[in-house]
């Protein structure tokens, strides 16, 4: 029997529009916990089940033995399809991106794919005559940490997403650029990332850590070589200061450049860890005199835009991924030593911290609004399901707000 001929296989032909369906793959799952395509799922899924939609998100349990493959869960009127794996690291995320396919696959709705990592398998999907929206990311194979294996496995993924996928989401417009590379323009929408207003925020999260609201600069990103951790670090120590830096995020002493960040630290260098409380990494986010964001790869950091949404003057590694995202709101540096001098600026000035950060909210008014955001996606969407800009207009309800 073809699997053509298997009725247990068969994507949906027809799908209505009184509740139109959308499954969302690709991250670990909701409620978010874990990171930027986590909070956009999460957000994402609230909004379109606020306006009619049916909405599946997948979500990853890793267990030692796989009792239940899958198992249905509802939060909030989305529907949680959980789905077990044995595996660990990378091999459990290539078996829950499999199972997630292949259960897609019997479901009804248009796939939003966030992420390439996987899209080998989205080949299956396209076999099923399934409608397939991918956020593409950033150019994952382009990072420094990856070797040579890891990096082909993504650059090939990147091309079977882009072709196997309907439509291509660029976060920005330089990843939008570089996706014409492998697709038309026409099959390609530049879609960015959110940020919710921040106005005020309690200073408890700030003096439990022994810092003063005002008097440090914060950086929140992942430990890595490409986004600057350890020049920043050192660009800091190089002289006296009489403010403190505090890096958020998870170090391990197996790490090698994470041992070198911990090195390179002196008494003036708070490091945390990782903080998993949004409320706490809000205040601290909020407090600080300015916000260092080092990445060198990527399009839309959602870091950096909930700097910008929280007012925060950035010190912005300078590519052209940083410069349009923060825009006047930041200052820039090449090097430590460059680093160093925008820190010195940044404690210096009052007039400069005060102008970007007005720059900031503008900026994340303007550009990174959750409700564009959310709206741009359901669109695309309805673009799939062929419903024209006039029937989407028709259909429109108002928003149910943010989470």
């Amino acid at each position: 029997m073809s699997i053509v001929d298997r009725p247990d296989l068969k994507a949906p032909t027809t799908m209505t529009l009184e509740q139109p369906a959308i499954l969302i793959l690709g991250t670990r799952g909701i409620p978010a916990a874990h990171g930027g395509f986590e909070t956009f799922a999460e957000r994402l899924a609230l909004f379109l089940v606020g306006r009619g939609w049916k909405v599946g998100v997948y979500c990853q349990d890793e267990v030692e033995r796989i009792d239940q493959r899958v198992r249905l869960d509802t939060w909030r009127g989305i529907d949680l399809i959980h789905i077990q794996v044995a595996s660990k690291g990378p091999r459990a995320t290539l078996e829950f991106d499999w199972q997630c396919v292949l259960d897609a696959a019997r479901r009804p709705g248009v796939c939003l794919v966030l992420g390439y990592n996987g899209a080998v398998f989205l080949t299956w999907l396209r076999l099923m005559r399934r409608k397939i929206i991918t956020n593409m990311d950033g150019i994952e194979w382009r990072r420094p940490k990856w070797g040579t294996a890891a990096k082909t496995w993504f650059w090939l993924n990147e091309w079977i997403g882009a072709w196997a996928s309907h439509r291509l989401v660029a976060d920005h417009p330089v990843i939008a650029d570089h996706l014409a590379t492998r697709r038309p323009r026409s099959a390609i929408t530049t879609i960015t990332y959110g940020a919710d207003p921040v106005t005020s925020a309690p200073e408890a999260p700030v003096r439990a850590l022994g810092l003063e609201p005002g008097k440090y600069l914060i950086s929140i990103a992942r430990i890595e070589p490409d986004n600057n951790i350890l020049p920043i670090v050192e660009a800091f120590c190089s002289q006296k200061r009489y403010m403190k830096l505090v890096v958020l995020g998870t170090l391990s002493d197996q790490i090698p450049y994470h041992v070198a960040v911990r090195k390179a630290a002196n008494a003036s260098v708070v490091l945390p860890g990782a903080i998993y409380d949004q409320a706490a990494v809000k205040a601290l986010r909020y407090h600080a005199r300015a916000y260092m964001h080092g990445h060198t790869v990527g399009g839309t950091n959602p870091s950096l835009v909930e700097a910008l949404a929280a007012g925060n003057m950035v010190i912005a590694h300078d590519n052209p991924y940083n410069r349009w995202v923060a825009g006047a709101a930041a200052i820039h540096f090449t090097d430590t030593q460059s680093c160093a001098e925008r820190m010195q600026q940044a404690m210096e000035d009052d007039a400069l911290v005060e102008a970007c950060s007005e720059a900031a909210r503008v900026r994340a008014r303007e550009a990174f609004r959750w409700d564009d955001v959310l709206l741009a996606y359901e669109n695309e969407a309805y673009r799939l399901l062929g419903v024209t800009s006039a029937r989407r207009a028709a259909i429109d309800r108002p928003s149910p707000g943010a989470v």
